[in-house]
């Protein structure tokens, strides 16, 4: 029996809340102006409402959200967030990993793990995790669904993320409790844990640290956004073995502007340990008002 799998990322949702002055007095300024100078003329609602509905139709057994739900992490858009993500799914069926802009300023990061809670439930209760509570253990079908975080608040003009070495111990134990249980596990992070993958002040510090525990103990998947490209890329795991690390367009991005159009990926997965199957699908947006077509498939396993 196969599972299906739909990955997203990137969503910046639009438009923005009522922005106060007293919510600019931070590294907010910067990304209000960049909202008001580029991305608030290609990243549309309608267009992600068009995503989404293309994404329900492949009827997906689970959902993954790799990050940036909000633009500068207001209070406000957070609560709208945690709406968008319930109107995805029940909660058991949809999970999400905060991304950057989730973690604009200081304290944001906290509010948004804690109002995206029943998104980011565990499994493991005895693994270590870090405050805000990664990472996390989801097992759904034949899936063992990781989440892990790399959002942290930065300076003006940074956007670059942190894997931890609690983190990394945390990783390792939950990788090893889903290979004993025989399961397909995807490893969700924000930031791609691959050199060169992002700019150097877009960059994920802890590539090293991340990539040792994967050749360690191995994963099937690693799922990530940040960069608004369907980069696609492989690191070492066990004995020779390789694990796909797979990015997506943003989910917001209107077709036509610089970056490509809004997509979502959709992972079928069948088999078991040892055989497993997996195909992946882009499908993107294919005009303003037209539908979506097949831009990528391949074949990751079989």
């Amino acid at each position: 029996m196969s599972y299906k799998l739909a990955h997203i990322s990137d969503i910046h949702m639009s438009p923005l809340p009522g922005v106060r002055s007293i919510d600019l007095l931070s590294k907010r300024i910067t990304g209000y102006i960049n909202w008001k100078r580029n991305r608030a003329a290609h990243m549309d609602s309608d267009t992600l409402v068009r995503l989404v509905n293309a994404m329900k139709a492949g009827t997906p057994d689970h959902i993954a959200v790799t990050g940036d739900l909000t633009n500068l992490a207001l209070d406000a858009e957070i609560a709208n967030a945690a709406l968008w993500l319930r109107s995805l799914g029940a909660d058991s069926d949809v999970s999400v990993v905060p991304g950057n802009h989730d973690a604009y300023v200081p304290g944001a990061l906290s509010k948004a793990a804690a109002a995206w809670r029943d998104n980011m439930t565990t499994e493991a209760p005895d693994t270590p995790v870090t405050s805000n509570g990664f990472p996390f253990l989801r097992r759904r079908g034949p899936l063992a669904v990781i989440g892990v975080n790399s959002a942290v608040a930065t300076a003006p003009f940074f956007a670059s993320g942190i894997f931890s070495r609690r983190q990394a111990n945390g990783l390792a134990d939950l990788l090893r409790k889903a290979d004993d249980d025989k399961l397909f596990r995807v490893v969700l992070i924000h930031h791609p844990p691959v050199r060169n993958a992002a700019t150097p002040q877009k960059r994920l510090y802890g590539i090293r640290l991340f990539q040792s525990v994967i050749r360690e103990h191995g994963a099937e998947l690693v799922l990530h956004g940040h960069t608004h490209l369907p980069q696609r890329h492989e690191i070492a795991g066990p004995d020779g073995a390789v694990v796909p690390v797979i990015g997506v367009p943003a989910a917001g991005e209107t077709p036509g502007g610089r970056k490509p159009a809004a997509a979502f990926n959709l992972f079928t997965v069948e088999g078991e340990k040892g055989c497993w199957r997996c195909r992946l699908e882009e499908m993107s947006l294919t005009g303003k008002i037209g539908g979506v077509s097949v831009t990528d498939c391949r074949e990751l396993y079989g």
